[in-house]
């Protein structure tokens, strides 16, 4: 509906232009006749193969609408398929990954309370050592 407004405005615009251009021009009554009975003759010829280049360009749009309104919805369903597919396959090695992050999760927290308990052995070794060290000094 808006391109026809356009190409509507547009054949005005060209005809009131051209007829500007005419009227303007000096020219006897019978050469300005003419001029105007040729010129109208171009213009009409020019506005008939605008018009069948508009119905082409509509009936392009039309057949591209009818064909993405066939063809979107197998696509759409195509994709949905491969992604359910997909999703199916890769389950199983999500639910191994979630294992054995789980895993190295519980090693990582196991590793943890050794090392605080080392540290912790080794801060109640460190008095004793010092202890003993002043012992065998004073002897």
């Amino acid at each position: 509906m808006k391109a026809s407004r356009f190409f509507l405005g547009l054949a005005t615009g060209v005809a009131v232009g051209a007829a500007t251009a005419l009227f303007s021009a000096p020219q006897s009554g019978q050469e300005f006749r003419t001029t105007v009975k040729s010129t109208s003759s171009e213009w009409k010829e020019y506005l008939n193969e605008l018009k069948v280049k508009v119905n082409g360009l509509k009936e392009s749009v039309n057949h591209l609408t009818e064909e993405a309104k066939s063809q979107l919805p197998e696509a759409v369903d195509g994709l949905k398929a491969s992604l359910e597919t997909w999703t199916e396959s890769t389950a199983p090695a999500k639910e191994h990954l979630q294992l054995e992050i789980m895993a190295i999760q519980n090693a990582i927290e196991e590793l943890q309370n050794t090392l605080s308990k080392d540290k912790k052995n080794k801060d109640d070794d460190k008095p004793k050592k010092e202890k003993v060290d002043d012992d065998t000094q004073s002897a």
